[in-house]
This record gives C-alpha cells, sequence and structure tokens, in this order.
C-alpha cells in the first residue's frame, strides 16, 4: 500500500472522531487534506470548522463547510490534524507544512487531539525529522547560536530563494541533530526564549489519539496516561 493511500485510510477513519452537530478543528498537511475529502460527506452535519491555516480553510470552503474565527468558538470537541513525528507518549514534532503557531492554537481549544499519520512517523524519540520553529526574524541569529549550544544544525526556511514567510508573517528556523527525549520540558525551555513564536514540539498540546495507517490498515494508539 502507498504512502498516499495510508493517507487515505486514516483520513477516511478520523471520522467516527467527529461529532454531529459540533465544530470540527481542522490542521493542516497532505494527510489533512485526505480527511477534508472525507469530511464533505458529513458537511450537513457539522456546523462549520476552525481551520489552522490559509490553505485548509480554502480547501474546506471549497467542500462547502464553513470555517469560523478561532475567537468565536469557546472550546472544539476534537481536533484533527497530522505530525512529522510521534512517540509512544503521543508527543509530536509538527511544522513541516509551516502551519505549527496556528495548529497549536487550534489545538489548545480542543477538549480531543487526534492524530492521523502513516506509520512512518512513529518513533521511539523524537528529533530525526528537523525541528521547525517559527522566529521573529529580528531574533534569528540569537536563536540559531542557542539551538547550535544545544548541538543542533540550523537552517532558514526558503521559498523560491527569499525566507518562507508563515500565514503569520515570520520566519521558521529548521533544526536538525537534536535528540528530544523530555518533550515537555524541552518545549517549555524553548517557549521562553525571547523572539520564539511557537517551537514545534507538541507536548502541551500532546495526541490523545493516534490513527496510524499501517500496512495491515488503520491502527489505533491511545494515549490516556
Amino acid at each position: 500500500m502507498t504512502q498516499d493511500e495510508l493517507k487515505t485510510l486514516v483520513g477516511q477513519a478520523a471520522l467516527q472522531y467527529v461529532v454531529p452537530g459540533e465544530i470540527v478543528g481542522v490542521g493542516t498537511g497532505s494527510t489533512v487534506n485526505k480527511f477534508i475529502d472525507a469530511l464533505a460527506a458529513m458537511k450537513r452535519q457539522i456546523p462549520g470548522a476552525v481551520s489552522s491555516s490559509v490553505a485548509s480553510t480554502e480547501r474546506l470552503k471549497a467542500i462547502g463547510i464553513p470555517v469560523l474565527d478561532a475567537n468565536e468558538v469557546n472550546e472544539l470537541s476534537v481536533y484533527i490534524d497530522g505530525a512529522d513525528e510521534i512517540d509512544g507518549a503521543g508527543n509530536m514534532i509538527k511544522g513541516g507544512g509551516a502551519a505549527l503557531t496556528r495548529e497549536k492554537i487550534v489545538a489548545a481549544q480542543a477538549r480531543r487531539f487526534v492524530c492521523i499519520a502513516d506509520e512512518s512517523k512513529l518513533v521511539t524519540v523524537l528529533g530525526q525529522f528537523p525541528l521547525p520553529v517559527e522566529v521573529i526574524p529580528m531574533a534569528t541569529r540569537r536563536i540559531t547560536r542557542q539551538f547550535e549550544a544545544l548541538g543542533g544544525t540550523v537552517t532558514l526556511r526558503l521559498k523560491d530563494g527569499a525566507p518562507l514567510l508563515t500565514d503569520n508573517g515570520q520566519h521558521i528556523l529548521d533544526v536538525k541533530g537534536l535528540q528530544i527525549r523530555d518533550p515537555l520540558a524541552f518545549e517549555s525551555e524553548v517557549n521562553q526564549w525571547p523572539g520564539v513564536v511557537t517551537v514545534g514540539v507538541f507536548a502541551h498540546q500532546r495526541a490523545q489519539i493516534c490513527l496510524l495507517g499501517t500496512a495491515d490498515g488503520v491502527k489505533t494508539l491511545n494515549y490516556t496516561s
């Protein structure tokens, strides 16, 4: 089964966690696109969605699902999003699609985070995937030095030869060479660095459930502790 087929499987499987009559939180990325496509079949059962990116907003609107501003919604029953890596406790690295800040905001509004991913994303220790960090541009050099002191190699993410701008108008640093053995403490530390908008470790907003696409079908991982 191809990776694309696995993404389709988990996107469809995520529909069981969408609560009819309630607004759903929707993430960003190629796997989430499969979920949005599947969500079209339920569009008359949900009043709308809160989206974590401009790209997902456009895709949701294209299939006829209203998109609400996060400030219009007090709480979401579920947030469904992918991950670049997920460990055995539901901690994740996210931000490969450059939407990590808005993803973390929407995740914080949800009672439950359901991660949808293929089995290649499951790891023992976070850090093999380059860690995305959204930063205010004037702090780039200093934050780079701080990650280098931790043993990381830092690259400014580019698009068409210029620094990529997030939906928030900021830059992204991608950090290779880290082994994040205590994701909660690491996220808390980096969040305090002046100029960091969001670090792509999702430990405070970890997943409670992961729907993992495997060659044998969708495997459900529950992270309850």
